[in-house]
């Protein structure tokens, strides 16, 4: 908007423009700009919430990513402009691919985020009702979650293609899970993340400590981390709680990124953990 102060001093006024001229403008910004324009002025507001601004902040695919949601009040037409979608898209995840997955958009820049259910990743022994339990929980966006009972050979991997996301966008992939009473056997080794594209290696490596006290978002860069953890837990305002396995970069295509969560060589028994899943989102900044 500093422009447009500018091009006042200089004897222009841009709200003269065409009303289709000014959303080709609010266009080329971003959903937060956008609704910054709202208050310029009235022509700003109707340009700027115009179905055509709108329109080009949602993703290419939108429709078909709803079209996979068995909720029937998702269809576009439902909403009164491409403005409410973009919110509600963005304030209320939808569950797609027979309930495996979550999808919503990152509020500030209109990028696809995804939250993979513990029933779309592969656990190690998942299926074993000696080692996992799959429960029902009311805090829960999905029908079930899994439970670690006790097991020794600790393994989580999930997947995605590059090609659901946004392109040439940064990303950071975060385990969903809370901690039962007793849970125990995280610390000592604590497991390895690791996030990079199948056939080229582990692009990021870390170790995380899934048991460290949770801060608030607002605190973490008053956290100071053990020498050998990278990654601390922070509390969501879902209620559960979330620790970074790594960052990467997606240009686009047809990839598969795989995400992965282990400890397997010490042999300690482990318990307690609650995974609801891995979810993958922009990074800040």
């Amino acid at each position: 908007m500093e422009r447009e102060r500018e091009g006042e001093r200089n004897g222009v006024d841009i709200s003269v423009l065409p009303e289709g001229c000014i959303s080709n403008i609010v266009s080329l910004t971003s959903p937060k700009d956008a609704c910054t324009a709202c208050a310029v002025s009235p022509i700003f507001r109707a340009a700027a919430e115009s179905n055509a601004v709108w329109e080009t902040f949602l993703p290419p695919d939108y429709q078909a990513i709803i079209t996979r949601s068995s909720s029937t009040s998702l269809d576009s037409s439902n909403f009164s402009s491409k403005k409410q979608l973009y919110l509600s898209l963005s304030d209320n995840p939808i569950l797609i691919d027979d309930n495996k997955k979550s999808f919503f958009l990152d509020k500030s820049s209109g990028k696809k985020c995804y939250l993979l259910a513990a029933r779309d990743l592969c656990i190690v022994w998942g299926g074993t009702p000696q080692y996992w339990r799959w429960i029902s929980l009311p805090e829960s966006r999905f029908p079930e979650v899994a439970k670690l009972l006790d097991e020794w050979w600790f393994d989580i991997r999930g997947k995605i293609h590059t090609s659901m996301l946004s392109p040439n966008t940064n990303y950071a992939a975060y385990l969903v899970y809370k901690l039962a009473r007793r849970a125990y056997g995280f610390t000592n080794p604590p497991p390895k993340a690791s996030v990079g594209k199948s056939g080229e290696g582990e692009d990021y490596k870390q170790t995380v400590c899934l048991c460290m006290p949770a801060v608030e978002p607002s605190q973490q860069d008053q956290v100071v981390l053990p020498q050998q953890h990278t990654s601390h837990p922070k509390l969501r305002k879902d209620g559960w709680l979330e620790i970074e396995l790594g960052e990467f970069f997606n240009k686009g295509g047809e990839d598969e990124l795989q995400i992965r969560l282990m400890e397997v060589e010490a042999g300690t028994q482990k318990t307690g953990l609650i995974v609801e899943g891995i979810e993958i989102r922009p990074t800040k900044g």
